[in-house]
């Protein structure tokens, strides 16, 4: 199953592909200040793959807080959270939006 979405604007973009494929789709909601103010809720797939796209690179934030253990990609553009990156010991993990 893929599973596409992006920012308002469409300048970040990105497509997970489940493997296997779930019965349904689990969604979790964060409850972590940034999240609630922007609506954060995110699904991943630890089987999966993962594709992220920036059109234009100038145009995308950043943004960690408190521990900084997680990355918001931020378009700077449309202001959208579609995508939500943490590397743990070495290893790259990502959450993306459902509502994105």
């Amino acid at each position: 199953m893929r599973i596409s979405g992006s920012c308002h604007c469409g300048n970040i973009t990105f497509s997970l592909d489940w493997r296997p494929e779930p019965a349904e789709i689990p969604a979790r909601a964060c409850s972590c200040s940034f999240c609630l103010k922007h609506g954060g809720l995110w699904t991943s797939c630890p089987t999966g793959s993962l594709r992220i796209t920036i059109r234009q690179p100038g145009l995308v934030s950043r943004y960690s807080f408190g521990t900084r253990t997680a990355e918001f990609h931020v378009c700077s553009s449309c202001g959208v959270v579609p995508v939500v990156t943490s590397r743990i010991d070495g290893r790259l993990y990502a959450v993306v939006s459902v509502n994105a």
